[in-house]
Order: C-alpha cells, then structure tokens, then sequence
C-alpha cells in the first residue's frame, strides 16, 4: 500500500478497519441470541482486500 493514497482508498479501508472488530458483549448477553461471533472478521495476513 502506498503512502500517497486517494480519499477513495482511504474512505475504503477506514470502513474495512471498522468493520473488522468482535461483536460487543451485550449483544451476546440478549434473550433468544444465536450470534456467537463475528463469522465475517477478517485477518490482514490471511485475506486481503483486493485492492
């Protein structure tokens, strides 16, 4: 990744920082909860964007 980035990329992986985060606890604490995990996390050696 260059240091010279356009807003766009910047925009993109800002997005994909946030989104790459374990679900909160109070979310699994709540009646009826069937989400263990975050199945959609991502790790930065494993997979890569596509950028």
């Amino acid at each position: 990744m260059s240091s010279h980035k356009t807003f766009r990329i910047k925009q993109f992986l800002a997005k994909k920082q946030k989104q790459n985060r374990p679900i909160p606890q109070w979310i699994r604490m709540k009646t009826g909860n069937k989400i263990r995990y975050d199945s959609k996390r991502r790790h930065w050696r494993r997979t890569k964007l596509g950028l």
